[in-house]
């Protein structure tokens, strides 16, 4: 399951922000309009979810095209994401050495815990996996690297919520409340309780409160090098892992992999 586009409020609140380029921001806003599993977009759909006149996404498609980053499909007359992006990601994926420095424990853990253990980072207002390792159990999420999560309810955005200095929430709560006003009270409510939770017992839990059926722990950690903070979630459907499974066998496994991770990137 992945979150909806959540940019607006970013690009409104930095219209005033003369060092900010919207027509870059906007193209981009074009290629994170496609979601996970989806192949063709047409104009009219990319304005819709990005908010724009037709008039302004079809010169963005245009321009996206000729560089390689779209391509339109001439028989279905859509635009579907462009080779040019793969080199991109796997450029970004390569330089995150991170990676590969977590991927035994991170192993380890999907087997002991028959469950789908994550990396994941900041994608804006939502969480972006950029490594996941399952465990055997027939039924797993389905999630895999690429796939976004939402920053506020799931234990890997509560996580690396907690893993933010308090200057560094401060402007994070206020895009998250400007993106949904009615929504925030309750929000903050759930991310206060896993701050405290994560400061108590080491993790973030999510027990329902992503998806009704799933239940997953978090914990967050700084691995140096110029990176943001970022998470090591633990998850499975409830039918096979039960939140007090998690909390009494997984979570200190999960502490202790995540403590090795921090700082593990140098200065």
């Amino acid at each position: 399951m992945t979150e909806p586009n959540a940019e607006t409020p970013e690009l409104d609140a930095a219209k005033d922000d003369r060092h900010f380029v919207t027509a870059l921001a906007r193209g981009l806003d074009v290629l994170a309009a496609f979601k996970r599993g989806e192949t063709f977009l047409a104009n009219h759909e990319i304005a819709e979810r990005c908010r724009l006149p037709r008039s302004t996404v079809s010169r963005l498609t245009y321009t996206l095209t000729k560089l390689g980053y779209l391509h339109f499909v001439e028989e279905v007359g859509k635009y579907r994401l462009g080779t040019q992006l793969l080199a991109l990601s796997s450029i970004a994926l390569g330089g995150l050495s991170i990676r590969q420095i977590a991927r035994p424990a991170m192993r380890e853990l999907a087997t002991f815990s028959d469950a789908s253990v994550g990396l994941g980072v900041r994608d804006r207002l939502s969480m972006r996996y950029v490594e996941c390792l399952r465990g055997p159990a027939a039924i797993a999420l389905n999630i895999d690297v690429g796939s976004r999560l939402s920053m506020a309810r799931s234990s890997m955005g509560r996580a690396y919520i907690a893993a933010l200095t308090e200057a560094e929430r401060a402007p994070l709560f206020e895009e998250l409340k400007q993106f949904d006003p009615l929504a925030w009270p309750k929000l903050k409510a759930g991310i206060d309780k896993a701050l405290e939770e994560h400061a108590t017992i080491g993790c973030c839990c999510s027990f329902g409160d992503w998806q009704e059926t799933v239940s997953a722990i978090a914990a967050g950690f700084r691995p140096g090098g110029g990176l943001e903070p970022m998470v090591v979630n633990c998850g499975a459907p409830t039918v096979i892992t039960s939140p007090q499974f998690l909390l009494d066998e997984v979570r200190p496994r999960l502490v202790e992999l995540v403590r090795h991770l921090d700082g593990v990137m140098g200065a």
